[in-house]
């Protein structure tokens, strides 16, 4: 049981970055409060997702996630859940940079992104590890300061003024698009080391914790700032503590997503480092890769500072969302055919996780769900690449 807090706290720790500090604001956009009771839907998503990744890292410990889909789907399956996986995880450090752009460099939001991503990466290629001790102090304050601001934004009435329209047509988009808040549940369920009985206990308060988070904050912010006001601001919480007569807190709560968006980078990068290095040793990604692991980082760093150049917030999270979600149906799908005695959890998890991610994929908004098609396509042409030269050619023999 002694694993259990450490195991709560990494995941959160991985968990709360840029769909606390910034996520609401597209939702509210699109649905004004309904983005509340939609965070019940992402969370559902998330723990049975959760639940999955769980059993295939308990089944084939040595592997990824990637390599289990490809073990049991085959390897065009495997490259297209790879596509997805990258893609979203690309999208995602594009989110968190936004959002640590929008709090620490208001002025310069571009700059502060380009300077988080290369600096966590070169914290990465230097060795850096992000021990339990760091986890705890980050997932401690940040949460402590989350807490200021929800009874900051319960303390003082709200303006007269404040809208709070609701959108319920998009209600299930606004699931999807949050689904990125609880992406950092791989940081307990892949590669943790922790025991199953841990793994019982803290995926479920994990998430529920996030959840319980998210719900506080959202519901704090919107009390404050309103649908309208809400939709518009690039940083949340900062607008709604300035509302709230609290500017003072102004500056820990910079402090905070700062925090925030350099443990959840971390992680991001490191998910990211893991599956592309599986790419290299199965033959999707070139070998040379392998022969220089620095790269890998190098190479997912770049394509995190072109995607936080190319996409606004909502946009990132969304695309997060949904090329996740594609990736978690290929991992639903393969931790259905789990023997019984390989499973955790039942295999209806498997089964409604696998309906959920499908659905909210499907309901993201437009742009997102068409830029997530095409970067599917793009990445998984380009994955079977190195299989199709490597192909030996036959020659026809004239009788």
């Amino acid at each position: 049981m002694t694993q259990t807090p450490r195991a709560i706290v990494l995941g959160l720790s991985a968990m709360l970055g840029a769909g606390v500090f910034a996520g609401f604001a597209p939702a509210a956009a699109l649905a004004g409060w309904w983005f509340v009771p939609a965070l019940l839907l992402s969370a559902a998503a998330a723990l049975c997702s959760a639940f999955s990744t769980a059993d295939q890292s308990r089944a084939l410990p040595e592997t990824t996630g990637y390599g289990f889909i490809r073990n049991q789907l085959g390897p065009w399956s495997a490259r297209l859940g790879a596509s997805g996986y990258l893609l979203g995880r690309f999208a995602m450090a594009a989110a968190i940079a936004t959002m640590f752009g929008a709090y620490v460099l208001p002025e310069s939001p571009a700059t502060a992104a380009v300077l988080l991503i290369t600096g966590t990466v070169l914290l990465t290629a230097t060795g850096f590890r992000w021990t339990p001790a760091l986890s705890w102090a980050a997932a401690i304050f940040v949460v402590v300061v989350l807490a200021l601001v929800v009874v900051s934004c319960f303390s003082i009435a709200p303006p007269q003024a404040v809208t709070t329209t609701g959108n319920t047509r998009e209600l299930v988009g606004v699931g999807a698009l949050l689904f990125a808040a609880f992406l950092g549940f791989e940081r307990i369920t892949v590669d943790s080391g922790l025991s199953e009985r841990t793994l019982r206990i803290a995926i479920p308060v994990t998430i529920g914790g996030a959840l319980a988070v998210y719900l506080a904050v959202g519901v704090g912010v919107h009390r404050q700032l309103g649908t309208d006001r809400l939709a518009l601001s690039p940083a949340p919480l900062r607008d709604a503590l300035a509302a709230a007569d609290a500017a003072a807190l102004i500056p820990l709560v910079q402090a905070a997503a700062a925090v925030a968006a350099v443990s959840t980078l971390y992680f991001v990068l490191s998910g990211t480092r893991r599956t592309m290095t599986a790419m290299v040793e199965h033959g999707d990604l070139p070998r040379p890769l392998g022969r220089a692991p620095r790269a890998v980082d190098v190479l997912a760093g770049a394509a995190m500072i072109v995607a936080a150049l190319l996409m606004p917030l909502g946009l990132a999270l969304g695309v997060a969302a949904c090329a996740s979600l594609f990736y978690y149906a290929f991992t639903n799908a393969s931790a259905r055919i789990l023997l019984q005695d390989e499973r955790t959890w039942p295999m209806r998890t498997a089964c409604l996780g696998l309906g959920l991610s499908v659905l909210l994929a499907m309901s993201v908004p437009v742009p997102a769900l068409l830029t997530t098609l095409a970067g599917l396509a793009v990445g998984t042409a380009l994955f079977g690449l190195p299989a199709v030269v490597r192909r030996p050619r036959t020659t026809l023999r004239a009788t």
